[in-house]
């Protein structure tokens, strides 16, 4: 059946919703990298928390492979959560993810040490992760969906950057909080207890974005298909995957970089700082918070220059700068200053905010809204738990087992150059293209091509 392109229902939503749908959909994003970021910026606490060994290089090897454990099951969330979300709807979904996340990060506030109940600390812990990543593989394809859904097609990524701008924000928040109780408190207190303060918060932040969620509408996106008289059943997982495998290798040759870029930048950075460089955890961590805000301030222009230079371009410019700039912004953290910290960090965010922008407008121009919450979901989610979970791991083991401080930045240098290649010569440009309704819809080529051209320079 072919959607008439020309009819762009989504210019009708009213900017009053469209901003009250950017807010919700931040709120909840918010409480979900807060989580995971806590996480990593706390490692070292949790590691002397929740393990017996002696040796810290080991402890925290242990402590980072939980981490990765929460992503593998992301994919089965994204999966799960994914198929629900293209039979329910998209709101039902975001509601759902939002309190799983918030209460399994308070469960690992109150999980008792090894000290006290010895195996069963890091059964529990392990145990809380895994419903953190089950919880996550729903909520952030969910909700740059549900932004993209409502946003005019010319604008697309300048909306769903609200989502990357979230992200970054949510590590710059738990940077912050962390460096300030790092400050505050003596370090025996922040090992003893004060680092479950900043778990425990996710309790409040958590039903705060479940009260603004709870009054949304569902996008105009599904709501059109629901309505409409041909309406299909959602098709089954065999059908997506079959289908739409060709575009899920596509993106997860891009978002494999993303996922990398993002925890070599916002979570192992600060770990190597402290562990390696030998910088104060509080410099660190504070170094972290400045880096983050500003990366927070970029997502929105570089959402802006998306639509206007297409996706393309921008997938070339974030595996371009990281290729060039991650080996020099680790030389340049080494110097083991506070102003060097900044400045390397800064480096990498470039790359890092630019390939998470455009990949959270991709997700959902790959797909046609009968399979973009499932394709989307379950490809941002298995690319994620193999190169974004597995990365501070990777990390540390590289510089452990090799000695050689550069060697994380050679491993994102390579994934940048195969990014790169993958993104020039595999991946269409969707930018100002309407979204398709079913996955087998035909795309009529040179219309859908006037209206992207309307978005690109030279038009």
């Amino acid at each position: 059946m072919e959607r008439d392109l020309a009819d762009n229902s989504l210019e009708k939503v009213s900017p009053e919703r469209l901003r009250k749908v950017v807010r919700a959909s931040f709120a909840g994003t918010v409480v979900e990298w807060f989580d995971f970021a806590i996480y990593g910026y706390m490692a070292t606490h949790i590691a002397a928390t929740f393990f017996s060994s002696t040796d810290p290089v080991t402890g925290l090897l242990e402590t980072f492979a939980v981490f990765a454990v929460a992503f593998a099951l992301r994919p089965l969330g994204g999966i799960f959560f994914g198929r629900l979300g293209d039979r329910l709807g998209r709101k039902k979904i975001l509601v759902l993810t939002v309190l799983l996340m918030s209460g399994s990060t308070a469960a690992i506030g109150l999980i008792p040490s090894h000290e006290t109940i010895g195996i069963w600390a890091a059964v529990l812990l392990v145990l809380a992760r895994c419903l953190q990543g089950f919880s996550a593989g729903g909520e952030y394809a969910g909700a740059t969906i549900y932004v993209v859904e409502h946003s005019p097609d010319r604008h697309r990524a300048r909306y769903s950057s609200a989502m990357s701008a979230a992200t970054f924000s949510s590590f710059a928040l738990a940077a912050g909080l962390g460096a300030l109780l790092s400050f505050i408190l003596p370090p025996e207190a922040m090992g003893d207890w004060g680092w479950r303060i900043l778990f425990l918060l996710s309790v409040p932040m958590g039903l705060i974005a479940f009260y603004i969620r709870a009054k949304l509408h569902e996008s105009p996106e599904f709501q059109a298909m629901i309505d409409d008289s041909a309406a299909r059943p959602a098709p089954s997982l065999g059908v997506v995957f079959r289908t739409q495998w060709p575009a899920m290798l596509r993106l997860g040759g891009f978002v494999m970089l993303t996922a990398l870029s993002f925890y070599i930048y916002s979570t192992y950075m600060s770990t190597f700082l402290i562990k390696v460089v030998g910088l104060p955890p509080h410099l660190a961590l504070f170094s972290s918070l400045i880096s983050l805000t500003l990366a927070t301030a970029l997502a929105p222009v570089m959402g802006r220059v998306s639509d206007r230079i297409g996706r393309r371009r921008t997938m070339q410019t974030a595996a371009g700068l990281l290729a060039i700039l991650t080996i020099p912004a680790y030389m340049i953290a080494e110097q083991g200053t506070f102003a060097t910290a900044v400045a390397s960090q800064l480096l990498i965010g470039l790359g890092a905010v630019t390939a998470n922008v455009v990949t959270s407008v991709l997700m959902s121009e790959m797909f046609s809204t009968d399979v973009r919450f499932a394709a989307s979901g379950a490809c941002y989610n298995i690319t994620y738990a193999v190169f974004g979970g597995t990365a501070p791991f990777l990390a540390t083991w590289l510089v452990a087992g090799t000695g050689y401080s550069l060697s994380p930045a050679i491993y994102v240098a390579t994934i940048a150059v195969a990014s790169f290649l993958v993104a020039t010569f595999l991946m269409p440009e969707t930018a100002g293209r309407p979204l398709r309704r079913y996955h087998d819809d035909p795309v009529p080529a040179k219309r859908a091509h006037a209206v992207a051209s309307r978005s690109l320079p030279g038009a």
